[in-house]
């Protein structure tokens, strides 16, 4: 078991981590030595993430936040008062209800769920839990290699990467703000993975993926500035 300084074990919060990547990254940190504390949504009810901190007693906490309330955020911050994690982890986030919609097409109303959970809710986040992160720390937030501008020579999913281009974006203006900060950051791009949100088309599986993730996410550490990576560590262009 690896462990930071002295006897305590790194403890990571996870906002996200009822199901898919979130839950899967806990359990693989688990392995890895680590404590989380992971936050799932009031409306879900038992979630598999439950089941992990019953099967990891002491070493999973379960916490709720729904990342598009801002009152939801206040409280969580207040609960966690006094915490201190090596990283923070944003993977909450969506799709829209039909992911061919363009940009003309898509509700006003789709639109604004989209952006927010997937850019507002995460940014509000970081800012609102940031100082819980030590200064040689990590702050990350899952991003996709649709966010990507350069990259996107074949169009489609355009509600969607918007969503993440927009993220990224603010991202690099939340970098710039804390250039001087010896903190490290970064944005994940894990690739199309056979989730609920990924579907079952996707080519991969949680089980080959996860692993590379969490070693990106971890090999990060201790390098300050943001970086846009894949999940094998890759540069992705933004």
């Amino acid at each position: 078991m690896k462990h930071s300084s002295g006897d305590k074990a790194p403890a990571i919060l996870l906002i996200g981590a009822s199901r898919g990547l979130g839950h899967a990254m806990a359990a693989e940190l688990l392995k890895k030595g680590w404590n989380v504390v992971g936050t799932t949504r009031p409306i879900e009810g038992r979630t598999q993430l439950h089941d992990l901190a019953d099967e990891n007693q002491g070493r999973v906490e379960v916490e709720t936040v729904d990342i598009c309330e801002p009152e939801q955020i206040a409280a969580l911050r207040a609960r966690l008062s006094g915490r201190v994690f090596d990283i923070l982890f944003v993977n909450a986030g969506t799709a829209n209800a039909n992911p061919n919609d363009t940009i003309a097409e898509v509700s006003t109303e789709e639109f604004i769920r989209v952006m927010v959970t997937n850019a507002l809710g995460p940014m509000r986040i970081v800012e609102a839990l940031q100082d819980l992160v030590p200064p040689d720390g990590l702050i990350g937030v899952m991003s996709s290699g649709q966010g990507s501008i350069a990259n996107n020579t074949n169009g489609g999913f355009e509600v969607y990467r918007g969503s993440k281009s927009a993220l990224n974006q603010y991202m690099r203006s939340y970098a710039a703000r804390h250039a001087s900060e010896p903190r490290a950051l970064v944005l994940m791009a894990p690739g199309w993975i056979r989730t609920a949100l990924g579907g079952p088309n996707a080519p991969f599986g949680l089980e080959e993926t996860i692993p590379d993730i969490v070693n990106t996410l971890l090999s990060k550490r201790g390098k300050p500035g943001l970086e846009y990576l894949d999940r094998m560590g890759r540069t992705v262009l933004w």
